[in-house]
């Protein structure tokens, strides 16, 4: 199905196309490309792999062992563990217009999208991209109309990588950025099955014509004499006689949205001064008449709305009002200072270098003193050579016949292993420790003689350490919970029966709740699009541990 936009004018499409790869250049080229390189390399580490391709050849051309000891792995899963034993518990607080019965509605309506969009699941692979990719993980949050005629808000984990924040932005808050960009590669395929055909051939035309934007904007697909891969290529199997794009691979298409000043007209309440801004699709009499039937004023003033432009090269694809008013991306920092935002896995790359490189000398020396050699006067071996001892002078149970009146053979002292090159390796592994604050109590690694008060103390301080992360998070999920209020009271403005769990007994079966259901009086019961309601974000206890957390507490008490 194709992805209807408004026409674009041609006199503007070129300015709006350089116009969008200007400013993705921009945010590419400022720190966006850095922090690719070094997210990968963090995602390296914490699978495993890390050991430079080229240091490794060489250590293995010189017989060298190269060690990975790769203690970085459960490091970040214990504080992975924090985090899935602390569920987000959000409750909505009625502020001004608010009303209690529609604050606890609201709550429940929060917890059926939560359950409808599997949230604890995709929150955890947001926090772990945030932990190990190099402190950046990103929600997005919008209506899908794809299972719902009404639409349904849907929350997904979008890759990092693909994600080029706004380069001037110094606050964590996605209210203050000016824009914020998504960029993937599709094929022409996956561009005709989502913007229609014409776009997928002027897109065709212009790769193969050479009048694109740089290696950047379009990857070919690489032609050689035999190619093996004609019969069947990158988009899908050759069939003689109709159109093939084996020249052009893919292109990279560029989803920005960003503000622009705009006059919009608002509906005011004279009584509350609360306001709504007004359809963009609805005309001004449309405006006055509706204003007028419920005793509104009507004004109009210059804000700063949501323009969501989409482009592929020099093909605009979409540009169009945002129908939300805040950016679909939310954010998740592991670690944020004034813009510049980290993880775990950076700080504890070097020590696990050393460590690694420590390990493997350890057992280089180990291997080169275990068979140090023999001192053999000259013609006293009587049965075998000198070579012989050199072959088979390590093996176990050997025999050593010499001639009477010789000096017996004697074997050479192994040298010792440097006293302080298992320190450093002790050093290292106290360093990673140290850094992440996840200490041996929280690995469950203590010795057997540390008594469980202690323990339970060691616990504790950990926690505080990793607690900034933690934090962060509780700041997400406040974004979270607002960008999904704002939805609602945007989207959900027709009656709907919602399924909800009871609160106090999850196994009971689900009870229905319907929302802004309308009486024959005219009334309006459960309206969601009325009031302002604050956001309330605390952490509960996982599920399955609940009744043993309740439990543990009455004994305490």
């Amino acid at each position: 199905m194709a992805y209807k936009s408004k026409k674009i004018d041609p006199s503007k499409e070129e300015e709006i196309t350089r116009t969008q790869w200007a400013r993705y250049e921009r945010a590419r080229d400022n720190g966006h490309l850095d922090y690719v390189e070094m997210a990968l390399k963090c995602d390296d580490y914490y699978q495993g792999d890390q050991w430079d391709l080229d240091d490794q050849a060489a250590l293995e051309q010189e017989g060298r062992p190269a060690l990975t000891i790769n203690t970085i792995l459960p490091t970040v899963n214990t504080i992975l563990g924090e985090q899935s034993t602390r569920r987000a518990d959000i409750q909505f607080k009625p502020r001004r217009g608010g009303d209690g019965d529609i604050a606890h509605t609201l709550t429940k309506l929060y917890m059926q999208i939560a359950d409808n969009n599997k949230l604890d699941w995709v929150e955890q692979q947001v926090f772990s991209d945030g932990l190990i990719m190099d402190g950046r993980g990103y929600f997005d949050v919008r209506m899908d109309f794809s299972d719902h005629v009404e639409g349904e808000i849907r929350i997904t984990a979008k890759d990092p990588l693909d994600i080029l924040i706004d380069p001037d932005a110094k606050d964590a808050d996605p209210k203050t950025w000016n824009e914020v960009f998504e960029t993937r590669w599709m094929t022409l395929d996956e561009i005709e099955e989502l913007y229609g055909k014409k776009c997928a051939e002027r897109l065709l035309f212009v790769a193969e014509n050479g009048m694109s934007f740089g290696p950047d904007s379009v990857e070919y697909q690489e032609t050689r004499f035999g190619d093996t891969e004609n019969s069947n290529d990158y988009f899908g199997d050759s069939v003689p006689g109709e159109d093939e794009y084996r020249n052009v691979k893919s292109l990279r298409v560029v989803e920005r949205q960003h503000k622009k000043l705009s006059r919009a007209m608002f509906f005011v309440d004279p009584d509350t001064g609360d306001q709504r801004q007004a359809p963009d699709a609805w005309s001004e009499s449309k405006n006055k008449k509706f204003a007028k039937q419920y005793n509104l004023n009507l004004i109009s003033k210059v804000i700063r709305k949501i323009r969501w432009t989409v482009t592929c090269d020099q093909v605009v694809l979409h540009d169009d009002w945002s129908p939300y008013n805040q950016f679909t991306i939310v954010p998740f920092f592991c670690y944020f200072r004034r813009g510049r935002p980290f993880g775990v896995v950076r700080n504890l790359l070097s020590p696990q270098e050393q460590l690694n490189k420590i390990a493997s000398q350890e057992l280089h020396i180990v291997n080169t003193t275990a068979n140090s050699g023999w001192m053999v006067e000259s013609g006293s071996l009587v049965g075998m050579t000198p070579d012989d001892l050199e072959e088979h002078g390590a093996e176990t149970g050997l025999v050593l016949e010499y001639a009477r009146g010789t000096t017996p053979p004697q074997k050479i002292g192994a040298n010792q292993i440097p006293t302080g090159l298992d320190r450093i390796a002790q050093k290292a592994a106290v360093n990673i420790k140290t850094i992440s604050g996840v200490n041996d109590s929280m690995l469950g690694t203590d010795s057997a003689e540390v008594s469980g008060i202690a323990i339970q103390a060691k616990q504790n301080r950990g926690a505080i350490m990793i607690q900034v992360p933690l934090d962060n998070l509780r700041k997400s999920r406040q974004y979270l919970a607002e960008k999904i209020l704002n939805l609602i009271q945007t989207f959900y403005t027709e009656q709907r029966v919602i399924q909800v769990t009871n609160e106090d007994d999850p196994l009971k079966p689900r009870e229905e709740m319907v929302i802004n259901e309308q009486t024959p009086e005219g009334q309006i019961i459960n309206d969601l699009t009325i009031g302002e309601y604050d956001v309330i974000v605390a952490t509960a206890p996982a599920r399955d541990s609940f009744d043993e957390t309740q439990f543990a507490e009455a004994i305490a008490l």
